[in-house]
C-alpha cells in the first residue's frame, strides 16, 4: 500500500537535504508567490487547501472586506459540507475598519476571536486534513492585494499530526485563543466608538477623481492629463490619421475613460467645430461635462442638440441621434460643417437613424467608440470605419492597467423549488415567492458589497418581475424601485439620482441599464437571471466597474439555475470565443486569468451546473460557428482562415474544420471559392484532422520543408530538428512516415484521407506523390489552404512540448496515444481501458462512470490523492494474467504506463495526461466485481503512483462529483 509517511519523508529530504532526489513527492515545502505572468497566487494555494481539509486555524492581524470576498464562496462549500474553522485576529494599529467585523459574524462556520496580544502580527494558516496538516506561513496577511498582488513570501509546509511543528503552531494559536475575546455584536459597538476614523482613512487609498469645478480657462483644463492608456490609444489614432485615413474605431472596456479620451483628441486636434453623437441624452449631458473639463474655454462654446434644446450654431455640439437624424434638422446644416464628428456606442450604428447621419456628412475625421462592436444581427461596424481599430482595451486588460474596479464575482447556487431547480420556464409565481426573495436576501446579505451603504442594480428576466421582486424586498426593510422601458426618461434619472443619494438601496430592471447609464457608486450587481449573451452580460457586469471613492471593489452575484446557455458565463468573464469546450472548462475550474485583485468565485453546485450546460451545448452547430465566423469576417473585411481565428483569439480551428476541413465550412457558409478536386479536399481533411491539432510538430516541420523543396533527405530534415532542439529518434521518424503515408491508419480513415501516400519515402528522401505536387503548382488556392493549416498547426504547438511525446495535462484521444507513443497501428477500437505493445501501456480512465453502465464494465477507480489512483483492470484477470503481470513489474520491464483520465464521458473522446505511473509495491490485489446474472467476475485492484502530481486544479476538477 503506497505509503503517506514514505512520500512526506521523501518530500522532506528533497526540500532540506537534496532538491535533486527524483522520488514522487507531494508534499515538500513550496515558496508561494504572486506571479501575475504565469497567473500563479497565494489566493491559489490558499483555497486549494481550505477546499479539502477537515478544519482550519487561521491566525492573521490584518483583515480587509475584499480580502474575505476572496473565500466566501469557498466558506459556504465548507458549511454545507460540515467543516468548521476558527479565526483570530486583532485590532493592531486599528487597521481593520469595523464593518469587516460584520462580515467575519456572517461566518456561520466559522469562530472569531480578537487577540490583545501586544503587537500581534503573526500571519499563518493551518489546515487539518485526512492524513496530515498543511501550513501556510509567511508575509501575508487576509487581504486580496497580499493574496494575489503585492510581493509576499510564504511557505508551505507538511506536517503528520504528530510532528513537531505542527504541535509548535496549534500549541501557539490555541494559547492566544484561549485568552483572546469572542466576537460579537456588542464588540463590535464598542470598537466603532473607538475606532480612529481619520487615521484609518489616510491609510485607505483613495480614487483619484476628476475636479468637480469645471476649468475656466485652457490653460486649466491642459493640467487635465491622459492616463498610460489613453497616451497610448492617443498615438494610435494619431497614427491612423497619419496615414491618411479619415476614419478610426475605439474599442474600449465599459468604464476606461473613453469620453475622456475622445476629448483628450478633440484638444489634440483642434477641430474649427466637433460634433459628438450618441442615443440617449443622459449620455450627453454628462460628455457635454467631461468635454468641458478637458477643452475649457466658454460655456457658450458648448451647445445641445436633443428635445427641446437647438444649440445648432455651437463650436462642439453634442447631438441625440433622435433628433439630428430628422430630415427637417439634418438639413439645415452643410455637409462640411463640422471637421471632426464623434459617433458614441457606436455598435448602435447599424439603425437608419445613424446611417443617415454618418452618410449626410462629411466630416475631416470621423470617431466611433464602443465597449461592444460585436452585434447579433450581423450588421457590420467595422465596414462602417473602413477597418481601421485604431486602438483596443478589452476587461482583461483594463482590469490589468488597474483602470477599472477590481470586482468579486459569486457564481451562486439558485434556488430549488419542489425539486425543480429555477430556469428558463420557471413561471413568475415561483421567482417571486417567500422562499425565492428569501434566498435572494441570503445571498444578497452574505455576500455582501464594499464601503458604507449598499447601491445596487438587479437584473431580473422579466417585466413583472421587477415589479414584484421590488416589492418583496421592501417588505424585508430595503428601499427599492423597479425600473422598466416603460418609465419615463426623467423618471429613471431621478430614480439615478436617489439610488446614488442613497435614497434607494437597489435599483430593479430588466435590460435598460445594460448600456449608457453612468453610476460610479454602484457597488453590488445581482443577476437574477439567464445568461443569453456574454454581451450583455459583460455590460451588466460594468455597470459597477466604475472607480469610486466610495468602494475598494465591485460585488457581482450571479444566480446559476438550470439554464441551457450558463456555458455563456465562463465565455463571457474569460473573453474565451473559441468555443472549444475543453477550453471553457479550463476557464471555469481555473479562473486565475482575471488580473489584479478582482477574483471569480463559484459555489460548487453552480459550477456543476455550468459544466453540465458546457456538455449539453452544441457549440458546433453551425448556427453558433456562423455567428463567430460572421464577427471576424466583418472585422478583418475579407473571408477569415484558420490562421485569421487564432491571431485575433476567436473559434478554435478544430471547432471550425469539425470532421472535414475548413474548404467544406466555406461553402457551408456560402462562400465563393474556386472550385478543388476530390483528392484536394480529402488531402485538406487528412491535414486538418491530423496536423491541424499541433500535438506533434514532426509531420508539421516536414511538410513545411517539401513546401520549399521538391525532396527533403533525411540528414536535412534531422538537421532541421536539431536546430530547433526536436526530439529525434527512429522510431518518431518512423512514425512521421506512416501518418504521412497512411499506413498508420484504418481504412475507413486511408479512404477518407484519399488512400494514397501525402507523402512518399523514396530511398533518403521524402517527396509530396505526384497529385499533391502539381495541385500545390496549378491551384493557389489548394496551396493557400494547405499553407493555411501548417500555419495554424505551428500555433496550436506551442502547447506541446517537442521534447517529449506526450505533454502533461493536455487532452488526447486513444488515437493519438497511438500515434505519439509511436505504434504502427492505429488501434484505438481494440484499447479497451488500456493495451501494452511497443514496451509502452496507455490506460484509458473515465472517473464518472454513467449511472446506467453496466455492472460488468464498470471499475472501481478513485484517486486517493493527487499522485495515487486507485485502479482496475479489465474483469476476469488475477494477478496471474500476463497483462496484470506486465503492469505491476512494468518497472523491470522497461514498460512505461502512461496514464489519461476524463472526467466524464460528456467530455468527448479526449483524456487529459497525466504522465507515466508505476505499480505501488504490494497494492496489487485479487479481487470480484459483480456481473451479470448475479455471478460475481475476478478482477485486480492496484494502487498507480503518478510520477508527477496532478495539477492541483485540474485533480480538483476531474474528482468533484
Amino acid at each position: 500500500m503506497y505509503n503517506f509517511l514514505e512520500n512526506l519523508e521523501a518530500s522532506l529530504h528533497k526540500g532540506f537535504v537534496d532538491q535533486h532526489q527524483t522520488r514522487v513527492t507531494n508534499f515538500h515545502p513550496e515558496l508561494l508567490v504572486n506571479q501575475t505572468i504565469e497567473n500563479k497566487s497565494v489566493l491559489d494555494t490558499l483555497l486549494s487547501e481550505l477546499e479539502s481539509s477537515r478544519s482550519f486555524l487561521f491566525s492573521v492581524a490584518f483583515i480587509t472586506e475584499s480580502g474575505l470576498a476572496t473565500l466566501k464562496s469557498v466558506l459556504f462549500d465548507l458549511k454545507e459540507k460540515g467543516v468548521t474553522g476558527q479565526i483570530l485576529t486583532s485590532t493592531y494599529l486599528s487597521f481593520n475598519q469595523p464593518k469587516i467585523f460584520r462580515e467575519l459574524m456572517k461566518l456561520e462556520n466559522v469562530e472569531v476571536k480578537l487577540t490583545n496580544v501586544k503587537g500581534f502580527h503573526a500571519k499563518g494558516y493551518i489546515f487539518e486534513k485526512d492524513t496530515h496538516y498543511s501550513l501556510i506561513v509567511g508575509s501575508s496577511n487576509l487581504t486580496a492585494h497580499a493574496l494575489k498582488v503585492n510581493y509576499e513570501w510564504n511557505v508551505k509546509l507538511t506536517s503528520h499530526e504528530n510532528g513537531e511543528i505542527i504541535h509548535h503552531f496549534k500549541s501557539q494559536f490555541e494559547q492566544v485563543w484561549e485568552s483572546a475575546i469572542p466576537l460579537n455584536e456588542g464588540w463590535i459597538r464598542e470598537y466603532e466608538r473607538n475606532y480612529d476614523l481619520a487615521k484609518q482613512q489616510q491609510e485607505i487609498q483613495q480614487v483619484i477623481e476628476m475636479p468637480s469645478a469645471y476649468p475656466n480657462t485652457i490653460e486649466e483644463a491642459l493640467s487635465i492629463i491622459p492616463n498610460k492608456m489613453q497616451e497610448a490609444a492617443l498615438a494610435e489614432i494619431q497614427a491612423v490619421r497619419e496615414a491618411g485615413k479619415d476614419k478610426g474605431l475605439i474599442i474600449s472596456a465599459t468604464g476606461t475613460g473613453k469620453t475622456y479620451l475622445s476629448a483628450f483628441d478633440v484638444r489634440k486636434y483642434a477641430p474649427k467645430r466637433m460634433l459628438f453623437v450618441v442615443h440617449r441624452e443622459q449620455i450627453l449631458l454628462k460628455a457635454m461635462e467631461d468635454y468641458k473639463r478637458v477643452l475649457g474655454g466658454l460655456d457658450h462654446e458648448f451647445g445641445l442638440l436633443s428635445g427641446s434644446k437647438r444649440d445648432s450654431d455651437a463650436k462642439y455640439l453634442f447631438a441625440t441621434v433622435q433628433t439630428l437624424s430628422k430630415p427637417e434638422m439634418l438639413f439645415t446644416f452643410s455637409k462640411d460643417d463640422f471637421d471632426y464628428i464623434l459617433i458614441d456606442e457606436v455598435h448602435k450604428a447599424g439603425a437608419a437613424s445613424y446611417l443617415r447621419v454618418m452618410d449626410y456628412f462629411e466630416p475631416t475625421f470621423l470617431m466611433g467608440m464602443t465597449a461592444t462592436p460585436e452585434r447579433s444581427d450581423d450588421f457590420n461596424i467595422y465596414e462602417l470605419f473602413d477597418y481601421n481599430v485604431a486602438y483596443e482595451i478589452r476587461l482583461q486588460e483594463a482590469l490589468e492597467e488597474e483602470m477599472l474596479c477590481p470586482f468579486h464575482y459569486f457564481g451562486v447556487t439558485e434556488l430549488e423549488v419542489n425539486g425543480s431547480v429555477i430556469d428558463d420556464q420557471t413561471g413568475i409565481n415561483h421567482l417571486v415567492n417567500e422562499e425565492r426573495v428569501k434566498h435572494v436576501v441570503e445571498k444578497v446579505e452574505y455576500y455582501g458589497f464594499s464601503g458604507k451603504r449598499v447601491h445596487g442594480l438587479i437584473f431580473c428576466s422579466r417585466k413583472e418581475e421587477t415589479t414584484s421582486l421590488s416589492q418583496a424586498l421592501n417588505t424585508y426593510g430595503y428601499k427599492t424601485a423597479a425600473l422598466t422601458g416603460a418609465h419615463s426618461q426623467a423618471e429613471r434619472e431621478q430614480r439615478v439620482k436617489d439610488l446614488e443619494a442613497g435614497r434607494l438601496d437597489y435599483l430593479i430592471t430588466v435590460d435598460i441599464f445594460n448600456e449608457g447609464i453612468d453610476i460610479p457608486c454602484v457597488n453590488q450587481v445581482v443577476m437574477l437571471r439567464q445568461t443569453e449573451s456574454s454581451i450583455v452580460f459583460i455590460q451588466q457586469l460594468g455597470r459597477g466597474l466604475r472607480k469610486h471613492d466610495s468602494k475598494d471593489y465591485v460585488t457581482i452575484i450571479d444566480f446559476i439555475g438550470n439554464y441551457k446557455t450558463n456555458y455563456l458565463i465562463p465565455i463571457a468573464l474569460s473573453g474565451d470565443q473559441s468555443l472549444n469546450k475543453d477550453n471553457i472548462r479550463r476557464k471555469t475550474k481555473d479562473t486565475s486569468y482575471i488580473k489584479g485583485v478582482s477574483t471569480i468565485n463559484f459555489e460548487a453546485i453552480a459550477k456543476s451546473r455550468i459544466f453540465k450546460a458546457i456538455d449539453d451545448s452544441k457549440l458546433s452547430a453551425m448556427k453558433v460557428l456562423k455567428g463567430g465566423y460572421s464577427e471576424l469576417k466583418n472585422r478583418l473585411g475579407r473571408v477569415p482562415y484558420l490562421i485569421d481565428f487564432l491571431e485575433h483569439h476567436s473559434v478554435d480551428p478544430d471547432v471550425l474544420v469539425g470532421k472535414s476541413n475548413y474548404y467544406d465550412f466555406l461553402l457551408k457558409m456560402k462562400e465563393e471559392v474556386p472550385v478543388l478536386a476530390e483528392y484536394e479536399k480529402q488531402v485538406l481533411t487528412m491535414l486538418s484532422q491530423e496536423i491541424l491539432n499541433g500535438k506533434r510538430i514532426h509531420e508539421t516541420l516536414l511538410l513545411e520543408m517539401l513546401m520549399l523543396n521538391e525532396k527533403v533527405s533525411n540528414i536535412d530534415y534531422d538537421q532541421q530538428m536539431d536546430s530547433l532542439d526536436i526530439r529525434i529518434d527512429n522510431a518518431t521518424l518512423a512514425s512521421v512516415a506512416r501518418h504521412l503515408d497512411l499506413s498508420f491508419f484504418s481504412q475507413v480513415y486511408r479512404k477518407k484521407y484519399g488512400d494514397r501516400a501525402i507523402v512518399e519515402v523514396s530511398g533518403d528522401f521524402y517527396m509530396f506523390n505526384e497529385h499533391v505536387r502539381e495541385s500545390l503548382k496549378r491551384k493557389a488556392y489548394f496551396k493557400h489552404l494547405f499553407v493555411d493549416v501548417l500555419s495554424s498547426a505551428r500555433i496550436k504547438n506551442k502547447r506541446y512540448s517537442n521534447k517529449r511525446p506526450l505533454s502533461l495535462h493536455q487532452k488526447y484521444s486513444r488515437k493519438d496515444a497511438c500515434k505519439l507513443l509511436n505504434w504502427e497501428n492505429d488501434e484505438s477500437s481494440t484499447i479497451y481501458g488500456y493495451k501494452t505493445k511497443h514496451q509502452t501501456c496507455p490506460i484509458f480512465v473515465t472517473y464518472h462512470k454513467q449511472d446506467d453502465i453496466e455492472e460488468s464494465i464498470s471499475y472501481n477507480e478513485e484517486f486517493l490523492n493527487r499522485e495515487v489512483l486507485r485502479w482496475s483492470t479489465r474483469s476476469k484477470r488475477t494477478t496471474s494474467s500476463k497483462e496484470v503481470i506486465d503492469i505491476i513489474h512494468a518497472k523491470e520491464n522497461n514498460i512505461d504506463l502512461h496514464v489519461f483520465v476524463k472526467k466524464d464521458n460528456d467530455e468527448g473522446t479526449d483524456f487529459y495526461y497525466l504522465g507515466t505511473a508505476y505499480c505501488a509495491e504490494g497494492s496489487a490485489n485479487d479481487t470480484t466485481m459483480p456481473g451479470k446474472d448475479g455471478r460475481y467476475l475476478p478482477v485486480v485492484h492496484m494502487d498507480l503512483v503518478l510520477e508527477n502530481a496532478v495539477e492541483e486544479k485540474l485533480y480538483r476538477y476531474l474528482v468533484e462529483g
